[in-house]
């Protein structure tokens, strides 16, 4: 016979700009609330019964939170002892890291009137748009727009199953830049110059940095203003960006992935044989 749940009282605080407010959503929903995300991480402390946050102050989408507060209700398997409170607060908190910066490199070169003018080494490592020079101030006016926390629906796949993911991202640095040729100086005397396009952030949507940078070379060739770029993203339809305004995938680069210093710590002694009172074979599927 299984013994009687044990209840906790749990608090926990939140940056609200991705989710849709702090109380559970349908999964098919593009913000999820907090509690669905609390919830799939009590998942992985295998309880017999599915556990419920029970949460006492209601937050809008958007609002964070310093210390909103829940309890739940622990169920155990047979013959295991109920969580201490120290056991849970890491159980839940190693599943609730934060992710990851990643930073991608998107690389343009400029000056080429044909794809056969692209140096043999360059092959399938940037994209030379056509059309002529780009107008990069511009390109960078418009990148300025979508710094920051938006709904990036436009800009993600129009594929039906890219919509499951939350459209909501931040971008930390989309910067336009000078760049270089990968074997050196071999391009100079042709005319040719390398842009990047440098992006940064937690995470991005499918398809997401492509589709920016093609909009931004759209800017740059005159076909959007960079007024027009804010419209874009502010009709939240990825059927709203231009046709083939998605730049193709060679020239993209990831760059960078950036760990926090608390994520590259090892592991004291005695959290590298037990997790939360769990094996760490059961712990982590």
């Amino acid at each position: 016979m299984a013994g009687a749940p044990a209840r906790y009282l749990v608090f926990f605080q939140y940056f609200g700009t991705r989710y849709s407010g702090v109380m559970e959503t349908k999964s098919d929903q593009a913000l999820v609330g907090v509690q669905n995300y609390l919830e799939k991480a009590a998942e992985q402390l295998k309880p017999s019964a599915p556990i419920k946050f029970h949460i006492s102050s209601r937050t809008d989408s958007g609002v964070h939170a310093l210390a909103n507060a829940a309890h739940l209700d622990i169920q155990r398997a047979p013959g295991r002892a109920p969580f201490t409170g120290p056991q849970l607060l890491h159980g839940l908190n190693h599943f609730l890291k934060p992710e990851p910066i990643r930073t991608y490199v998107y690389r343009l070169l400029l000056g080429c009137a044909h794809r056969s003018q692209i140096p043999v080494f360059e092959q399938d490592l940037c994209w030379a748009p056509p059309g002529g020079p780009l107008d990069i101030p511009a390109m960078r006016a418009a990148a300025q727009l979508l710094l920051g926390t938006h709904d990036f629906s436009t800009f993600r796949s129009p594929r039906p199953e890219a919509a499951a993911q939350s459209p909501v991202r931040t971008l930390q640095l989309l910067q336009l830049q000078p760049g270089h040729g990968l074997l050196g100086q071999h391009h100079l005397h042709r005319g040719l110059e390398f842009w990047e396009v440098k992006v940064k952030s937690k995470s991005f949507l499918y398809r997401q940095v492509r589709r920016m940078v093609g909009a931004l070379v759209a800017v740059g060739q005159g076909r959007l203003a960079p007024g027009q770029l804010q419209q874009l993203l502010e009709l939240r339809d990825p059927r709203a960006l231009p046709p083939h305004a998605t730049a193709p995938p060679e020239g993209l680069f990831l760059h960078s992935v950036e760990y926090s210093p608390t994520d590259l710590a090892p592991p004291s002694a005695p959290a590298e044989e037990k997790l939360c009172g769990l094996s760490r074979k059961e712990f982590i599927t």
